[in-house]
């Protein structure tokens, strides 16, 4: 039994958690486990000189909670209660792999995780498009007016320039504003390389 991990991060509502669910049902032994899981209520969150609360930074998650989860799936991916039946068209080189993915929004700049990933990926998206989308999401909280342009949106800048400074961190960028079957495509073929390239 081999066990494969791979990352999906992305700009908010860059197609990550949708991304995510269509490879998982390609794939067999596949389990997603997502951050949004781990926020902290809101009366933890802190709150910047602005106003605005600081829901795009590490601290306003359960990290290490998170990591306890993959770990324990990657100790016992066979018992996990999530497991799906492999699909009928499964290739021999899926075969006896467990493959787990981590959705999230800040996932590479927390060194605990570094360790852990086989793969990862990044979507990203240009400003106008994305704040489009996120414009269409309705989220609890609600964001407050600004909340975009003066928090979220510069988090991420912040964020991907760390990642992008780091060059250790190999990481594949995509494109979010493909189409979902173009990105799906792409991941699943990249998966497949990867997993012939550990059993080389």
């Amino acid at each position: 039994v081999e066990v494969f991990t791979m990352f999906s991060n992305s700009v908010t509502n860059g197609g990550k958690t949708t991304l995510a669910e269509k490879l998982k049902n390609m794939l067999p032994h596949c389990d997603i486990i997502s951050q949004d899981d781990f926020f902290k209520p809101e009366s933890e969150v802190e709150t910047d000189e602005r106003g605005f609360k600081r829901y795009d930074v590490l601290d306003a998650l359960y990290m290490d909670e998170m990591v306890t989860s993959i770990r324990n799936w990657m100790k016992s991916p066979a018992s996990s209660h999530v497991v799906t039946e492999e699909p009928q068209n499964t290739c021999d080189n899926l075969k006896n792999v467990y493959i787990l993915i981590v959705e999230g929004f800040l996932l590479y700049n927390y060194e605990p995780l570094n360790e852990l990933w086989n793969r990862r990926y990044f979507l990203t998206l240009p400003y106008e498009e994305c704040k489009r989308r996120r414009s269409t999401r309705v989220y609890q909280p609600a964001d407050t007016p600004g909340y975009f342009d003066g928090h979220v949106w510069p988090m991420y800048l912040k964020y991907k320039n760390e990642l992008e400074e780091n060059a250790s961190m190999q990481v594949v960028y995509l494109d979010g504003t493909k189409s979902q079957e173009e990105l799906l495509s792409y991941v699943y073929s990249d998966i497949i390389l990867e997993l012939n390239k550990l059993r080389e």
